[in-house]
């Protein structure tokens, strides 16, 4: 028992600090949306809400507190009663202390909001779930409404009051966010119930205007409004003459029946059907293209490479060196920048990038021509030994070294089959290098097979197969040709 006391008194005491932090947040919370109130033009006498009134009678200072309760009928003291109904906290202010004043002249009255009051209010209709949660008389209706459904609409939310009378509102909250229509998200009083309707029409605006998005279209509304009202009109660079409309609803085809619009439509203000997608194609789609593939992007870690491709639009008169100086940062340690080329057509044309990288004022002799292709080759720094070594392969490439270095890597030659030390080395390029020469990344170092032994191993089996069919053949040509 003793145990279970002192158990309990050690809770209490853990629990203790954490109880007067969430006070002291509380308490400051509160103060913070009093201050907010009393500065606000438009906040609304709420029940519960708790007033202090101070005032000085002849010598004696008096202070009074006071909740207003559901009837909104405030009572100053013993000097008279405020009906607060619709009034805001200022309207209020001014009529206590002008009758207190009234009262008691040169009283020093004052006035203020202690405590903003709480209250709940209901969320139903197009929610995940209905929901009641509490709010102040300063949080608007957009501040509440969470987990919407795909298909709730934002344009006719009903508001239902239940504050003295019933009165129903419908409210839009398109208006309120583009237009900063504030009438369209009010304030929230006690008791409201908040009913979110399902949409009628969604349409999907894309490409060229000045805000693309997903639209909720009013009844009536078309394509004209849709691109001068809801995408606040098209680009300079947009071509109305190429508008593509996706129709889902009533198609025959999975993927959508597609319509090809023009300014015709626009003036017409073109019928549009829910889940429609419309794009406003751009001038620029129509700009020429040429593509950059090979050893671009961002390296993996892998030691096999991904060859990357993008596409590049271009005007026209396009230099290679201005283009690859504007794409600088598609190049990496593993671009091979002095071996890239040019494919265009059948034709394969050398390009070194280096001059084009780091001179800026070096202009190439190739002007970029519509579905060029820009091949960056990858820049491996291994070097390949092969033939007869111990151990043939790829190893990594260390600058300043000579060939004998990456045999002894490949566990020497082969002694059996190499007895001379009889190499063949090649460059990237295919172009024969001699043991003099420093090794650079991806050359092939090939050890000859090059030992009497080797040879003879390798080709008398051969011979002597062939040799035993003559003797055999000669043989039964001898007894056929004795009988």
């Amino acid at each position: 028992m003793i145990r279970r006391l002192l158990l309990v008194l050690v809770l209490l005491l853990l629990l203790i600090p954490s109880i007067f932090a969430a006070d002291d947040v509380l308490a400051t919370e509160l103060t913070v949306r009093a201050q907010t109130a009393m500065s606000a033009p438009d906040y609304l006498v709420t029940p519960g809400d708790i007033y202090t009134l101070a005032f000085m009678a002849g010598t004696k200072e008096v202070e009074y507190i006071f909740t207003v309760d559901s009837s909104y009928r405030v009572r100053v003291v013993n000097m008279g009663v405020v009906d607060a109904s619709g009034m805001t906290y200022l309207e209020l202010k001014k009529k206590v202390e002008s009758i207190v004043t009234a009262n008691y002249p040169l009283s020093g009255v004052q006035f203020a909001l202690t405590t903003p009051a709480t209250f709940t209010v209901t969320v139903r209709g197009e929610v995940t779930a209905t929901y009641r949660t509490s709010v102040w008389a300063l949080q608007r209706l957009s501040q509440v409404l969470k987990d919407l459904t795909p298909i709730a609409s934002v344009r006719d939310v009903e508001v239902q009051s239940t504050n003295g009378h019933k009165t129903t509102k419908v409210y839009d909250f398109f208006k309120a966010e583009r237009f900063g229509d504030l009438s369209q998200d009010p304030y929230l009083r006690p008791g409201d119930i908040i009913t979110i309707k399902k949409l009628s029409r969604s349409i999907t605006l894309s490409g060229a205007v000045n805000r693309p998005g997903t639209y909720q279209l009013l009844e009536g509304e078309g394509l004209k409004d849709l691109i001068h009202l809801y995408g606040d009109d098209l680009t300079p660079l947009a071509d109305p003459s190429r508008i593509e409309l996706v129709r889902y609803v009533a198609s025959a085809s999975v993927s959508g029946d597609k319509l090809f619009l023009d300014e015709k439509a626009i003036e017409e203000n073109f019928s549009l059907q829910h889940l429609d997608t419309v794009k406003i194609s751009s001038r620029q789609d129509l700009l020429p293209v040429m593509y950059i593939e090979g050893a671009i992007g961002t390296p993996t870690s892998s030691t096999t490479q991904v060859s990357a491709r993008v596409e590049v639009r271009l005007n026209a008169g396009e230099n290679y060196a201005s283009l690859v100086r504007n794409n600088r940062a598609q190049f990496t340690s593993i671009s091979d920048i002095q071996n890239a080329y040019i494919l265009r057509g059948s034709e394969r044309l050398p390009l070194d990038l280096s001059p084009m990288l780091y001179d800026s004022a070096y202009r190439s002799d190739y002007s970029v021509q519509n579905q060029d292709v820009l091949v960056i080759p990858f820049r491996q720094f291994f070097v390949t030994v092969t033939g007869a070594v111990m151990a043939p392969g790829r190893y990594a490439y260390i600058p300043d070294r000579k060939w004998d270095y990456y045999i002894a890597l490949a566990g020497g030659f082969n002694k059996e089959t190499n007895a001379f030390e009889a190499i063949s080395i090649k460059d990237l390029a295919g172009n024969k290098r001699s043991k003099k020469d420093m090794i650079e990344p991806e050359t092939i170092i090939d050890a000859k097979n090059s030992t009497f032994t080797y040879y003879f191993n390798k080709y008398a089996p051969v011979v002597v197969t062939t040799l035993g069919i003559i003797t055999s053949y000669y043989s039964v040509r001898a007894i056929i040709d004795a009988n």
